[in-house]
């Protein structure tokens, strides 16, 4: 899903560094260690800013020169309620919350699942799920999970995702490649797709908005192809997923001004998924298996 990646070490990834940049001003390694632990000082609320949490280099979500389609909608906010649009940039993986939102470092994470238990969540604001994607000269027509093209060579899927569900109750785990779920930092958020082009592997199983962006600036032509839901076989399965805004739990002003954006600009909104290339389809209101498993603080996998 991307070209090489410009990586800062691994060591410094690990060690908790992150990158700030307010909008339009270069981007520079730099975090306030004593703002926002335990019993220290923690930054202090601007009014007229919109800070905003977010990934440093995980297209097409965010980067660090603010090229992705969360950076975009996060422009649209702050275009709208007339703030100066600010980030602060860390790795999303274990301890994201923690270092960010929840340390007050900042105050908006513009996509997480709706309901995760970690945040206050708006409504939804879209809703995606799994794809496939498969090179179109292979001649595949692969449409559900008993498609015959799809015991014809190696899928790719990223292990313990939901797609895993499915390949193993129709016995196609053995034919699968499978991919580590926390992505490591020395490759792209490309790899997947780049596997798939360079032919290591024939289908790839990925969640759509990593897939439709990257299957869209490959260098070959790919076929994006919906999943099918699959939550009514096994609830482990299922392939779709609401996808709202989150603030800290007790932020609910900030919440209810951010709420009012997103209603009147869904249009707005809409749009830049479809300029990236992100699947999406209507959202789904009061989905009681989505329900459950947003109690239990899952989360959409935005590292593939």
């Amino acid at each position: 899903m991307l070209k090489t990646l410009k990586k800062i070490s691994l060591v410094v990834a690990l060690a908790g560094v992150s990158h700030l940049a307010m909008a339009g001003a270069a981007n520079t390694l730099d975090v306030d260690g004593d703002v926002g632990r335990g019993g220290l000082p923690v930054r202090e609320d601007n009014p007229d800013e919109l800070k905003v949490c977010a990934d440093y280099d995980n297209l097409p979500y965010s980067n660090g020169k603010q090229e992705g389609f969360e950076n975009k909608i996060a422009e649209l906010i702050a275009k709208d309620l007339g703030k100066t649009l600010s980030y602060q940039f860390w790795y999303d993986r274990m301890g994201f919350i923690r270092n960010t939102l929840n340390a007050r470092r900042c105050d908006v994470i513009i996509g997480t699942v709706a309901g995760n238990d970690m945040m206050a969540t708006s409504k939804p604001y879209y809703r995606s799920g799994y794809v496939f994607v498969y090179r179109k000269d292979s001649g595949y027509n692969i449409t559900d999970w008993d498609s015959p093209d799809l015991r014809k060579g190696i899928i790719g899927v990223v292990g313990q995702t939901p797609p895993s569900r499915p390949l193993n109750d129709k016995g196609l785990l053995g034919n699968s490649r499978p991919y580590r779920i926390q992505r490591d930092l020395n490759l792209p958020p490309s790899f997947v797709i780049d596997d798939l082009v360079k032919g290591d592997i024939d289908v790839a199983i990925l969640w759509g908005p990593i897939a439709g962006y990257y299957a869209k600036h490959a260098s070959i032509p790919l076929v994006v192809v919906p999943a099918p839901e699959y939550e009514k076989e096994n609830i482990h399965g299922k392939e779709y997923w609401n996808i709202s805004l989150g603030v800290r739990k007790r932020d609910k002003e900030r919440l209810a001004m951010l709420q009012e954006v997103l209603d009147r600009r869904k249009d707005d909104i809409l749009k830049i998924l479809d300029e990236y290339g992100i699947p999406h389809v209507p959202v789904v209101e009061g989905d009681s298996v989505e329900k459950k498993r947003e109690k239990k603080g899952d989360v959409i996998p935005k590292f593939e």
